[in-house]
């Protein structure tokens, strides 16, 4: 067993400990809240893009532009918070309420990304694949929120509990 600092790495690889822990889940937090903040702003500055993904991919939903819009502004902020660590009492079920629905509704791309049986080879789409690990991603840290030592949450928690 290698110790360095609070981690240590088992004879099979694995780390036990709270700052690797910690640091799992910051790269979790960056990696998807970096990707609402990029759905977010591709909304808000390419307008059109997301009516024509909504009609495409969610059945139209929310199609208007003004929605999109809206929406896109939302998830650029969200997804700040997120990659922050902030107010991820609330964060963190709105990110995973909105990458776990964005998977479902891509459930056909999922279940054949290669277009052998549910898709034709024309729409299908290997790129959609990676939105289950996102998807998981966001509830490894809902499950681990309080694991979560590097947020900026735990860091004004701390704060307070020194006063």
């Amino acid at each position: 067993m290698l110790i360095a600092g609070d981690t240590a790495v088992t004879a099979s690889g694995t780390m036990e400990s709270g700052a690797g822990q910690a640091a799992s889940l910051l790269l979790l937090r960056i990696g998807t809240g970096l990707l609402l903040v990029l759905w977010g702003s591709l909304r808000v500055l390419a307008p059109a893009t997301g009516p024509g993904l909504a009609n495409k991919y969610y059945g139209g939903l929310l199609d208007l532009t003004v929605v999109q819009r809206a929406f896109g502004a939302a998830e650029v902020i969200l997804g700040m918070l997120v990659v922050l660590g902030l107010f991820r009492r609330f964060a963190y079920p709105a990110q995973a309420l909105i990458l776990v629905l964005g998977a479902t509704a891509l459930w056909r791309y999922l279940l054949d990304p290669m277009g052998l049986y549910l898709l034709d080879k024309e729409s299908s789409q290997i790129l959609f694949f990676p939105s289950i690990t996102v998807a998981a991603a966001t509830l490894v840290l809902l499950a681990f929120r309080q694991a979560d030592r590097w947020s900026l949450d735990s860091r004004l928690a701390d704060r307070r509990g020194a006063r």
